[in-house]
């Protein structure tokens, strides 16, 4: 389609006719994200004269038309000039229904008809596209209170108009993700926290039968709609961004444990299918992670569910449900880092903080030691799984899994090697400067844990580098004299000699502290002093 024909129609005020050719256009590039650069100028006319026919036309059918155009166009990052500018982002906003800083004139507070709704989500896309792609767009944006209207817009959004509330919420996901500024905005100026956590127990149908704790989803309650796991995901993510900062107080600590209380409801949900389901409670555990630990007791808090005995009455349903989550992720072996990591850090800090989740934890990942004759990084186990993970390339995640085994031992460094040998943990201590042992900074309860008769009958056999007990191997040395004995030793004397002056390897020795240094520091560190007592006169 010729971008001069369009111009020529748009140029001579017939809007019928350029509404005509932008039809074809569309349909021609609805799957177009690659332009081609020949064309660069003529976009950018487009562009403006897009504008221009908005700010004229009143038909519905022409402004949604304009819209998609322009939408189309915005994928294009070089192109946006005419529209990254106050007069471009406020015209766009009043097509949108939303009100901002600047804007002149009534807006209407929903749409009508099927029409004008289809204006005010195309008005949308057009807006997502441009703070996406745009950073002079991002700072109109910020400028003219984009993001407040918007917390104002979803106030008056009908869950009718869902297209409306998606878009709505999916820009200003795009806002508080790439302005700091706008995050802080929203949570002290807006009340956006309030605004979400309404939309999210709309959506995901929380009903309260205690401060914090809602009613358990029974069942055979239909899963979660597609139109409202969509709603609740977009809301999750921006609760995530503006939930990023640090938050003290009592109104806070309220709303933040209310926020809790709806992601245990919303781990208990299923969806209509199961990756919507793992990706709902992805975005729950990621959320969580953002909120301060003190928090996290309403997870286990559910006076009405009533819990269990052996935990202080505390209800394990949802750590239960996070640890199957955190298994399913290591199974799948994709994208650890990005995958698997918040939900490691969440238990990890759980774990900490609160002594019955780190009690549960415990007894499902570390049972007491039975069998000892296999490596711990080998089989099928929680625990197993977890160790391979201690010795992964990414540090990411070998450092999280590492953390939160070690946590559940109490932070005790003999109680570690026991489950997962000084080999696999050999990272961890050396980060910690605990290779000499001993314990981390945190305090915990003082029971203790005990061992099966199993394990305390095979101790002294295990090799506690390994974790496990070793077969007996013929010792290679048996059978040499002692000038062979001599000869090898030597020799690999002199081989270490060799690649250590050429900085291949560097021998490291452990300091007093537990760190490690250069083996000349650490022998000259652990040497006593030289006596003061002299045989002279």
């Amino acid at each position: 389609m010729s971008l001069t024909a369009i111009l020529s129609e748009i140029d001579g005020g017939d809007d019928k006719g350029a509404e005509k050719l932008l039809q074809k256009y569309n349909t021609e590039n609805s799957h177009t994200f690659a332009f081609d650069h020949k064309e660069e100028d003529a976009r950018i006319k487009l562009c403006q004269g897009l504008l221009t026919v908005l700010r004229r036309s009143d038909h519905p059918l022409c402004q949604s038309t304009c819209l998609e155009t322009l939408r189309i166009l915005s994928r294009d990052k070089r192109v946006l000039g005419p529209v990254a500018t106050k007069e471009g982002i406020l015209t766009l906003a009043g097509l949108a229904r939303i009100h901002v800083a600047g804007h002149n004139g009534e807006l209407l507070d929903e749409p009508q008809s099927a029409e004008e709704e289809r204006v005010v989500v195309e008005a949308l896309k057009c807006l997502c596209n441009l703070v996406f792609n745009s950073v002079p767009a991002q700072q109109v944006g910020t400028d003219v209170k984009l993001a407040e209207g918007l917390c104002a817009h979803l106030h008056l959004v009908s869950s009718s108009h869902h297209e409306v509330g998606l878009f709505s919420l999916r820009l200003l996901f795009l806002l508080s993700a790439l302005r700091t500024d706008v995050r802080g905005m929203l949570r002290k100026e807006a009340g956006a926290v309030r605004l979400l956590t309404d939309i999210l127990e709309r959506t995901l149908d929380v009903q309260w039968v205690g401060p914090y704790e809602a009613t358990p989803p029974k069942p055979e309650s239909l899963p979660l709609s597609r139109e409202n796991n969509e709603l609740a995901m977009e809301a999750l993510k921006v609760l995530f961004n503006i939930t990023m900062s640090d938050s003290s107080g009592e109104d806070n600590d309220h709303q933040l444990r209310l926020i809790a209380g709806i992601m245990r409801h919303l781990l208990m949900l299923k969806t209509n299918s199961e990756d919507k389901t793992e990706e709902a409670h992805s975005h729950a555990i990621n959320l969580l992670s953002n909120l301060p630990v003190r928090c996290l007791d309403v997870l286990i808090d559910v006076p009405v569910q009533g819990g269990m005995e052996t935990y202080g009455g505390k209800n394990m349903d949802t750590v239960q449900m996070l640890l199957d989550f955190m298994e399913k992720r290591i199974d799948k072996g994709i994208n650890y880092k990005e995958s698997l990591t918040p939900v490691l850090s969440l238990m990890t800090e759980s774990s900490r903080y609160h002594r019955e989740i780190r009690r549960y934890l415990k007894a499902q990942v570390l049972p007491p030691l039975k069998d000892v004759k296999e490596r711990p990084e080998i089989g099928g186990t929680v625990r197993n799984k977890l160790v391979r993970l201690m010795t992964h390339v990414d540090m990411a995640v070998k450092q999280g899994a590492a953390e939160f085994l070690f946590v559940l031992c109490k932070e005790s460094v003999d109680n570690l090697l026991k489950y997962t040998g000084y080999g696999n943990a050999a990272g961890l201590l050396m980060a910690r400067g605990l290779l000499a042992g001993g314990r981390g900074e945190t305090q915990y309860s003082s029971d203790e844990d005990s061992d099966t008769e199993e394990y305390k009958s095979v101790k002294p056999f295990i090799n506690p580098i390994t974790g496990h007990i070793e077969h007996p191997v013929p010792n290679p040395m048996e059978e040499m004299t002692e000038e062979q004995k001599e000869y090898e030793a030597q020799k690999l004397v002199s081989m270490i000699d060799e690649i250590s002056r050429k900085q291949l390897i560097r021998p490291m020795g452990v300091r007093k502290d537990g760190t490690l240094a250069p083996l000349g520091e650490a022998i000259h560190e652990c040497s006593p002093p030289p006596s003061s007592d002299s045989d002279s006169d």
